[in-house]
């Protein structure tokens, strides 16, 4: 099995709602979010791929355009923006593109990750 991976950044705010009210994530507050995109194939295509990286511009544009600077919970229409949704989220955003997408992962800080795998 081949893989290949590309990361991304974007900063955003959020709310996780349901916590206690002493909880500082139930406030108000913002991260310095990194994604990574996985890709699996088997086999590689003509040119010696899983896919060629830059077609996977479509996610940064989209992160660029829609996310970033933004506050999930309006963007993403969720009341509660935990990373392991937000992996699901861009999960789902690129497995549509892509059919070699075979996991996303999301960092909120440099010690934490939540990753969607299906």
């Amino acid at each position: 099995m081949y893989t290949i991976s590309k990361e991304y950044h974007f900063s955003a705010s959020h709310v996780l709602h349901g916590l206690n009210d002493n909880h500082p994530c139930s406030r108000l507050h913002g991260h310095n979010y990194v994604v990574v995109v996985e890709l699996q194939n088997e086999e590689l295509n003509e040119t010696g791929f899983v896919r060629d990286y830059r077609e996977l511009d479509a996610l940064k544009k989209y992160i660029d355009e829609e996310i970033d600077h933004r506050h999930l919970n309006d963007v993403l229409g969720e009341n509660n923006t935990s990373a392991e949704m937000i992996a699901k989220h861009f999960y789902d955003w690129c497995k549509e593109k892509w059919p070699e997408v075979s996991a996303v992962r999301v960092s909120e800080t440099p010690k934490t990750n939540a990753e969607y795998r299906p």
